[in-house]
């Protein structure tokens, strides 16, 4: 299993694939999963000849289940470790969901040539919750309710979202999939629940605007407008507003978790992105 130990001594989990010599794409995977949530675009982009990684979040699948730590700084330091081990060098970020947020803290302050290229899909930033900077945000009321129902019964609550509004299964006429559901929860429950509560707050009120006005690079904001989870007009569209250098684009219908449920239209959309 490869991991690489932090300075802080925790192990970071990742996956390495491909050829050494090829363009790095690095995946950044969402609340609370694993770099399992990855295995289609990995395999995809493996096969259209790039070196593909992605990591567990400290706290989540195969990493170490933390109890401190489990913040936004630290996460972007965590990838910054992991970068520098690796040496990675012109890589892409690609990030969905609080993983967004990570790839939006760390492409921000990364050393340079480490990053070519950044893809944030149905991410947090700016900020998510509500304020008097940020009226469109969720009420904390949402969070809380986060909070309290993994602490509750994390096992049932983990089922709830994947089989209700992350994917869409929620809406008329969909059709869930009992094995991306299992998938889902099963990725969930191989976290800490410490590290998970945690970052609720990582992911709800870190305020990522400094951040994406820091980017230089060319950022793809993929964002689908039935994002029960986090609402598309606070979240891609302010994020493609506040980036120097943003090309954004909103499905119709796409629930948040289109990279599992519409992979092969998000895999060719991002994939012509970081060809031209």
């Amino acid at each position: 299993m490869d991991t690489i130990t932090t300075k802080d001594g925790v192990k970071i989990f990742y996956k390495d694939w491909g050829p050494k010599t090829a363009q790095p794409i690095v995946f950044h995977h969402g609340w609370p999963l694993s770099a399992d949530d990855w295995d289609t675009q990995m395999l995809f982009f493996l096969a259209n000849g790039y070196r593909v990684i992605a990591l567990d979040r400290r706290g989540h699948g195969r990493s170490t289940q933390t109890a401190d730590g489990n913040d936004m700084d630290t996460y972007a330091a965590d990838v910054a470790a992991l970068t520098d081990a690796l040496d990675l060098k012109d890589a892409i970020h690609i990030g969905h969901s609080t993983g967004g947020g990570e790839v939006a803290r760390y492409v921000a302050r990364a050393k340079p040539g480490r990053v070519a290229k950044a893809v944030l899909i149905s991410a947090v930033p700016p900020v998510m919750l509500k304020s008097g900077k940020n009226p469109g945000g969720l009420p904390m009321e949402v969070f809380d309710g986060y909070r309290s129902a993994l602490a509750a019964n994390r096992a049932q609550f983990y089922r709830d979202v994947a089989a209700g509004p992350f994917y869409g299964y929620n809406r008329s006429g969909a059709k869930p999939q009992e094995g991306i559901i299992q998938n889902w929860w099963r990725q969930g429950m191989m976290g800490g629940a410490k590290a998970h509560y945690d970052c609720i707050a990582a992911f709800s009120e870190t305020d990522f605007t400094d951040d994406l006005k820091a980017i230089d690079v060319p950022v793809l904001v993929l964002h689908g407008d039935d994002d029960q989870v986090v609402p598309y007009q606070d979240a891609g569209v302010l994020s493609a507003k506040l980036l120097k250098n943003a090309t954004l684009k909103i499905y119709p219908g796409f629930p948040h978790g289109m990279p599992t449920t519409h992979a092969d239209v998000i895999n060719a959309d991002i994939l012509a992105f970081v060809t031209r």
